[in-house]
């Protein structure tokens, strides 16, 4: 077997929150480690969610309690967390 095409997959460094700073109405903007921020807003989905671990977080007392753990945006133990990748983009569903 002849190899016609060989591709070398490289990989950055890992993607991670590192500060997070709660805005206002729901509203957090998140720091990550390749310098760039984003704004999530998180009323819509909390509005929406049926689980009632995740509807306390509508209080905004609550929601203001998360905590980076190990690069990643928490809240409770682990009871509210989303993909890196979701957050990067600004959105969750």
């Amino acid at each position: 077997m002849k190899i016609v095409n060989e591709s070398i997959v490289t990989y950055g460094p890992l993607l991670t929150v590192v500060k997070a700073t709660y805005i206002g109405d729901y509203v957090l903007r998140i720091f990550f480690s390749d310098h760039t921020s984003k704004v999530l807003d998180l009323k819509a989905f909390l509005e929406n969610s049926k689980h009632l671990k995740i509807k306390k977080y509508l209080d905004e007392n609550q929601l203001k309690l998360f905590q980076i753990t190990d690069g990643n945006l928490i809240w409770g133990d682990y009871e509210l967390i989303f993909p890196l990748e979701d957050l990067y983009k600004g959105g969750v569903k």
